[in-house]
C-alpha cells in the first residue's frame, strides 16, 4: 500500500564501533555476546531475513538467499543515547553536545529544580538503575514525599515517584517545568523523564505511565519532509516523544512490544502512501539496562513469532527496515547503552536480498524513504533504495 515502515528494535546492538574505547565499551556486542552467554540464539524468522548475514550470531544460520537485504550502519553522531540515535536516524548529524552528570546533578541545578517546581527536597541525585533506586529509596520517598532524581549515562534527568504519593498529573507538571525552565542552556539535557512506581517497601514496580520530555530536533527530519510533502506521518511508542512530536501526525502510543507490534500491523493494513516510524522499547529498558540477556533474548523471540504477520500485512509497493538506535549489551559489565553499530535489514516483498555492507551514517534510513517518497531534502546520508 506504497508504505516506508521503520521499525527500530531499541538496543539491538551488533557490534562495537571502531571509537567504542572512547566510551568505555570496547567488545561491545549486544546480539553476538547474548548468544555466546547463552549458547545460541532462536530467532527463525529474522534468520531466514537475514540477521546472522550481518554478522556471525551462534545460533543463526547466515543465509544463501536472505529475505532481506542486509548491512549495519555506523553513527557518525557522538554519543550513545536514544535522542541521538533516533535523530540520524531522522537524517541528522547531531552536533549538539548533550550534558552528562555522571556523578550527579550539581547543588546550583537541584536548588534551581527545587525553587521552579516548589518541591521541598529530592532524594538520590546519582546515577542508577531505575529499578534499583525505587528499592533502594521507596519507602524513604513514601515517607518524605521528596521526588527521586537520578541519571545514567545518558542526558536525562529522570524523576521517579510513587502514584499515590506524587499523582501522575503532578509528576507529569514536575517534569514540564523541568524541562521548560531548569534544565536550559548549558544543562539542556536530552531528555526529562517521568519514572512513575506503585507497590509498597520490598515490592515496588515501575508502571507503565513513563512520560518522555524531548527537546526539538535542530533541523527539520524525515518526519518533517514527510508531512510537508503531503504524505501521511505516523510514530509508534517512544518516537513521538524523542522527537518532541515534530513532524509527526497520527501519534500513536505504546505501553509495551506487543502493542506496537499490533499498531503496525493495523497501520500496515489500513493506511497507504504513508511514513511509519515505531520503536519498540521492551529490549532496552527492561532488559539491557537490567543486564538480562535471557530477558531479551526471550522479547526477542515474542517479535520474531509476529514477524510473519507484520510481513503478511505488507504488499509488493510497501518498504520495510528493521533496525536499532545503538546498542545495550545485557552481557556488560555496566548498565548502560553501548557504542554499537545497528544492524539493517531491509525488505521488500518478493525481492531477493542483496549485501548492503557497512554504512556511514543512520541518515541512509531517512535518505532512502525520501528517495521512496521523491522528496527532495537537505538531511544526510545515501539512499539504498534500488541498491
Amino acid at each position: 500500500m506504497n508504505n516506508f515502515h521503520i521499525i527500530v528494535l531499541d538496543g539491538v546492538g551488533v557490534g562495537e564501533m571502531p571509537d567504542a574505547k572512547n566510551y568505555s565499551d570496547e567488545g561491545s556486542n549486544t546480539l553476538g555476546n547474548m548468544a555466546e552467554r547463552l549458547g545460541g540464539l532462536n530467532l527463525p524468522n529474522l534468520e531466514k531475513l537475514g540477521v546472522g548475514n550481518i554478522i556471525p550470531i551462534k545460533g543463526i544460520i547466515a543465509q544463501e538467499k536472505p529475505l532481506a537485504s542486509y548491512g549495519k550502519l555506523a553513527e557518525m553522531s557522538p554519543g550513545k543515547d536514544s535522542t541521538t540515535g533516533h535523530w540520524e536516524l531522522g537524517g541528522l548529524k547531531v552536533e549538539i553536545e548533550f550534558p552528562f552528570y555522571p556523578n550527579g546533578f550539581p547543588e546550583e541545578l537541584i536548588n534551581k529544580f527545587l525553587a521552579a517546581t516548589g518541591e521541598k527536597g529530592v532524594l538520590g541525585n546519582y546515577a542508577s538503575s531505575g529499578t534499583e533506586i525505587i528499592k533502594e529509596l521507596g519507602a524513604e520517598h513514601v515517607r518524605t514525599g521528596f521526588p527521586i532524581v537520578y541519571t545514567s549515562a545518558d542526558s536525562v534527568f529522570q524523576i521517579a515517584a510513587h502514584e499515590e504519593v506524587i499523582p501522575i498529573p503532578r509528576l507529569y507538571e514536575i517534569c514540564s517545568i523541568t524541562r521548560e525552565k531548569v534544565l536550559v542552556g548549558k544543562d539542556a539535557c536530552g531528555r526529562v523523564i517521568a519514572r512513575p512506581f506503585i507497590g509498597t517497601e520490598g515490592n515496588y514496580k515501575r508502571t507503565t505511565n513513563r512520560k518522555d520530555y524531548s527537546l526539538d530536533p535542530p533541523d527539520p527530519t524525515i518526519l518533517d519532509y514527510c508531512l510537508n510533502n503531503g504524505i501521511e506521518t505516523y510514530a509508534i511508542g517512544k518516537v513521538n516523544d524523542l522527537f518532541n512530536y515534530k513532524g509527526i501526525k497520527h501519534q500513536l502510543k505504546t505501553k509495551s512490544n506487543d502493542e506496537g507490534i499490533d499498531k503496525i500491523i493495523e497501520t500496515a493494513k489500513s493506511v497507504n502512501g504513508s511514513f511509519i516510524f515505531t520503536n519498540l522499547v521492551d529490549f532496552d529498558v527492561y532488559y539491557g539496562h537490567r543486564n538480562d540477556p535471557e530477558g531479551f533474548h526471550s522479547a526477542l523471540q515474542e517479535f520474531d513469532k509476529r514477524l510473519p504477520h507484520i510481513l503478511g500485512a505488507l504488499d509488493e509497493s510497501d518498504r520495510l527496515v528493521i533496525t536499532a538506535d545503538h546498542g545495550n549489551d545485557a552481557t556488560d559489565i555496566s548498565t548502560d547503552h553501548t557504542r554499537e553499530y545497528i544492524p539493517l535489514l531491509y525488505y521488500r516483498k518478493n525481492v531477493p536480498g542483496k549485501n548492503l555492507g557497512i554504512r556511514k551514517t543512520f541518515a541512509d534510513i531517512a535518505q532512502t524513504a525520501a528517495h521512496y517518497f521523491q522528496i527532495n531534502n537537505d538531511l544526510k546520508g545515501t539512499s539504498f533504495l534500488n541498491e
